[in-house]
């Protein structure tokens, strides 16, 4: 009993540390968290402080208040409301808030579209009102207008402002070895392709690569898809696999696959181990050979038969 006291006092210490009393206009009080320092770049909660005509202003803690456009502040919003925001800076380099959601926040990549070029360097449409810069120096490859670029978003430790870079090699795979273990799943970003493989960047974070013979199905440049992690080289690259790694994991998750497929399907999919892999995938995304061991085992279990224009499902 003592040391159930004991562990409820600490909690409500430690409670005590991370929220604030604030009276409301109405008299009520209120606990709200106490400010964390603000991301710049990234989504944060702030708490309104003022409502004006132009928008609300927000809480930046040592920032200051953050002023919110009226364009972008929901519905029914009341002082002391918490809001989840973006922080940039606008063209006057101002701390702003939005609720738009941006391509990528700073630290990740995404595939941007070039919608301009200055003196200075190329501005990409990446979601919000103001296009994100790259300059010139952070270039490998000339941009041009109308064109898509992946994109790693970072921020200027020098102007402090939110800035993009089109030397991925520069900003990722610079930090502590990958610490994932082999079937851990992940998400990938599709890279540049080459006759050994598709290069990705896994988590925004490190390289990876998946072989060309693994690849059955069109990878578009710039796409975000979930894989899992096959080998941790060396050099810290990784080897990247589109299917759960494990022949029990793959075959369980096609099984399932065909299965679900089969039940949408009416019990039939005119499908067969002669029908085109590209045909496969678009009906139940894996590959021939997956398909192939899968209603192996369906068969072997007896919850389909395979006819000569596809497979169809036995009622239990």
């Amino acid at each position: 009993m003592v040391r159930f006291l004991e562990q409820g006092y600490i909690i409500i210490a430690y409670l005590m540390t991370q929220f604030e009393e604030i009276w409301s206009p109405k008299g009520n009080l209120l606990y709200l968290p106490l400010p964390h320092m603000l991301q710049v770049g990234q989504y944060n909660e702030l708490r309104v402080v003022k409502i004006v005509d132009f928008g609300v202003y927000l809480d930046g803690d040592e920032a200051g208040e953050i002023l919110l456009p009226l364009r972008y502040v929901p519905n029914l919003t009341a002082v002391d409301d918490l809001l989840k925001v973006f922080i940039y800076r606008d063209s006057e380099d101002r701390l702003i808030a939005t609720t738009e959601e941006p391509i990528a926040t700073v630290g990740q990549v995404a595939r941007m579209r070039c919608t301009q070029l200055t003196s200075v360097g190329a501005f990409m449409d990446w979601g919000l009102m103001k296009d994100l810069l790259v300059p010139y120096s952070e270039q490998d490859l000339k941009a041009e207008e109308g064109k898509f670029y992946l994109t790693y978003v970072y921020l200027d430790e020098t102007t402090q402002r939110i800035v993009g870079s089109f030397k991925l090699r520069k900003h990722i795979g610079k930090g502590e070895r990958p610490e994932y273990n082999v079937g851990d799943q992940v998400s990938i970003v599709i890279g540049q392709t080459s006759d050994l493989g598709t290069t990705v960047i896994v988590e925004h974070q490190h390289f990876g690569l998946v072989y060309q013979n693994e690849v059955y199905r069109k990878l578009y440049h710039g796409d975000t898809l979930k894989a899992y992690v096959k080998h941790i080289r060396e050099d810290g690259k990784i080897d990247i696999s589109l299917q759960p790694i494990g022949y029990d994991n793959a075959n369980a998750t096609a099984v399932e696959r065909i299965s679900r497929a089969l039940d949408r399907a009416n019990g039939f999919l005119p499908l067969t181990d002669k029908t085109d892999a590209e045909v496969i995938y678009q009906s139940v995304q894996m590959s021939k050979k997956a398909f192939k061991k899968a209603i192996g085992a369906l068969y072997k279990d007896r919850k389909i038969t395979i006819e000569p224009e596809g497979i169809r499902s036995l009622k239990e």
